[in-house]
């Protein structure tokens, strides 16, 4: 998931990253002005926006050929006669039994304690989360969101999640006050997209 903000080399950050390999990518820009989605979507190349869903300006979805959009608090509700992906987040196991046959997926958060939010603390164990998947609640359709790092990605697969959201985890492995090059973070990446298997 993208950072909240824009800066400068974002598109270069993220077009490497989709040449390493990256999947999917959810632009999450919360109270911004659509105008810089739409540039950040026009600098990265036409292939790599088909991978990217987006969590505000659903327009942007038809517009620059995206994958899909994602629903949450913010946003609760799709377009009208909207056609195509649609995930959502969603916050208890309740929520993703009522939600997760009408989505492509959803996430469910927060699975550890929060890295990039303050006061964000896990609302599971580990055990009650290996439980759920072997009750096939916790499935290919549920990606998990939430203070996620490289050690947790194991134990995630192992618990039958479909994926992982990492954003604070990853984002911290590159400053934009202080950083001259992003490498870092792409060997981060790397080591995220080996241990994912």
């Amino acid at each position: 998931m993208t950072t909240p903000f824009f800066f400068t080399e974002e598109h270069q950050i993220l077009t490497a990253l989709f040449d390493e390999g990256l999947e999917l990518l959810h632009l999450r820009k919360p109270n911004t002005e659509p105008v810089y989605s739409e540039r950040l979507l026009s600098l990265l190349p036409e292939d790599y926006r088909r991978k990217v869903v987006v969590h505000d300006h659903f327009y942007l979805k038809n517009e620059y050929n995206l994958k899909g959009i994602h629903l949450g608090r913010r946003n609760p509700e799709a377009p009208p006669r909207y056609k195509g992906q649609i995930s959502r987040s969603c916050h208890s196991i309740e929520e993703v039994k009522a939600q997760k046959k009408e989505y492509d997926y959803v996430f469910l958060s927060p699975i550890f304690d929060s890295i990039s939010k303050n006061d964000y603390p896990s609302q599971f164990d580990l055990n009650t989360l290996r439980e759920l998947g072997r009750q096939k609640v916790i499935d290919r359709k549920v990606m998990a969101l939430g203070g996620i790092d490289i050690d947790q990605i194991p134990m995630l697969r192992d618990c039958g999640f479909g994926g992982a959201v990492v954003l604070g985890a990853f984002w911290q492995h590159f400053n934009l006050h202080e950083t001259a090059d992003f490498k870092e973070l792409i060997n981060y990446f790397r080591r995220l997209k080996k241990a994912a298997g």
